[in-house]
């Protein structure tokens, strides 16, 4: 009996450890399971925050003087309509930002339709952290207002001349930018420098790639307080001569006319497109407010055609006319204590041939081609009123009292067109 009671005693320790070595190798097994299935979600989480979403949307209504006002403020006016609700754009834009590279796509949708903006890549350096490369389609790196943010810029739209030389803003290409990390004391100074198709974000239309660089310097003062910046850029490219004639100003008596410039030239040759832009920055934070003033001039030689001075976006298959240009876009901007509402004054002038002036325009001599609508220069002052309500939502009131030239020799330019225009709109952004 008592042999019988120690065998039981040791079946029943066998049975009680072999439950606990069960239990305890279940428990390490979800222990286990638990890390890991914490590691994946860390990992997860620590991707997911490296992706970003964000966006916003304009929203407005306009009135123009007259009824199919022709704009760079949106486009021009229906011809049977003085006034207009828009979504002048409602951006999307999708970032995954890791510690050394970034990618973009950004998409605009309207009552236009819906389109790619950006689609870029960007790779930095793993020494310095200074040197990246970008790549796809991306903001020209040409002064400062063509990239300057746009749920920040104080004005609807930007100035004529950049509009109409840089049309669709951005263009397909790779470019290399030069920065020091914030810390380094060189960090004021960023150096881009790239080559591009030229045409927008069109494919290439020809065998030119188009160069484009800024050297630019910023700088913040007591706290940002006070802070400066100024740049020089450059534009070096091409635009390609499809036809025979080519046409420059020139002189017949007293007349200032377009005359052939190469009249045995062949198709395929190029002619310069050369921009030339100087921009500075001002701002300064006082017991008034922030005062801002900004400033933008560029001048050049422009390619085009006979009816648009505007830098072409497709191969002009008509005769080339070539011009000088240059315009300017000035900025006063006044914050009221508070940060909540702005005061903007803004003037900017385009003159798409400063080889001719005012009365000039539209003289005829034979056997020449006579200047047109195309040559007439614009002054435009502006100016608006900004509300931020919260960091999301802003309001914006704004007046653009436009000005041109006048030539009794031009049939619809012999007195000031009625083209201002007031915009109201609501910025939305997340």
């Amino acid at each position: 009996m008592k042999k019988a009671l120690i065998l039981a005693g040791i079946l029943i320790s066998l049975m009680i450890g072999g439950i606990e070595s069960f239990a305890q190798n279940d428990v390490n097994r979800t222990k286990d399971t638990l890390a890991a299935t914490v590691a994946n979600l860390a990992k997860a989480m620590n991707a997911f925050e490296k992706l970003k979403i964000s966006g916003f949307i304009h929203a407005q209504y306009q009135r123009a003087d007259t009824l199919g006002a022709a704009s760079v403020n949106g486009g021009d006016f229906a011809a049977a309509s003085s006034q207009r609700f828009m979504v002048r754009r409602a951006y999307l834009k999708v970032e995954y930002a890791g510690n050394l590279t970034n990618y973009v796509l950004l998409f605009n949708a309207n009552e236009k339709g819906f389109g790619l903006l950006d689609a870029y890549f960007s790779v930095k350096d793993p020494w310095l952290k200074a040197i990246s490369l970008k790549g796809g389609i991306f903001y020209r790196p040409f002064g400062y207002e063509l990239s300057y943010s746009r749920t920040l810029r104080e004005s609807p739209e930007l100035g004529r001349v950049t509009q109409l030389m840089f049309p669709n803003e951005r263009d397909l290409g790779a470019m290399l930018t030069f920065q020091m990390p914030e810390k380094s004391p060189l960090n004021l100074l960023k150096i881009d420098a790239g080559l591009f198709t030229g045409n927008g974000i069109n494919a290439e239309t020809d065998n030119k790639l188009d160069f484009i660089g800024r050297i630019g310097i910023a700088k913040g003062l007591q706290k940002n307080k006070v802070s400066y910046g100024f740049g020089i850029s450059t534009y070096n490219g091409s635009v390609y001569q499809a036809k025979k004639e080519t046409y420059e100003m020139g002189t017949s008596g007293d007349i200032r006319i377009f005359q052939l410039r190469l009249a045995d030239s062949i198709p395929g040759t190029y002619f310069r497109r050369r921009y030339l832009g100087f921009d500075e920055q001002f701002s300064i934070q006082t017991i008034l407010g922030k005062t801002l003033l900004r400033g933008e001039f560029m001048t050049g030689n422009q390619p085009g055609s006979e009816k648009s001075g505007s830098s072409p976006t497709t191969t002009i298959t008509n005769s080339l006319f070539l011009r000088k240009f240059d315009g300017a876009t000035f900025f006063l901007v006044q914050t009221i204590p508070g940060n909540k509402h702005s005061i903007v004054i803004k003037y900017d002038f385009y003159d798409p041939n400063t080889q001719i002036k005012g009365s000039e325009i539209g003289k005829k001599a034979s056997d020449f081609k006579a200047t047109n609508g195309t040559d007439i220069a614009y002054f435009t002052w502006g100016f608006g009123w900004i509300t931020d309500l919260n960091k999301n939502l802003r309001l914006v009131a704004y007046y653009d009292w436009v000005k041109n030239e006048t030539s009794p020799n031009l049939a619809g330019f012999g007195k000031d067109h009625k083209d201002n225009v007031f915009t109201l709109r609501v910025q939305f952004k997340y």
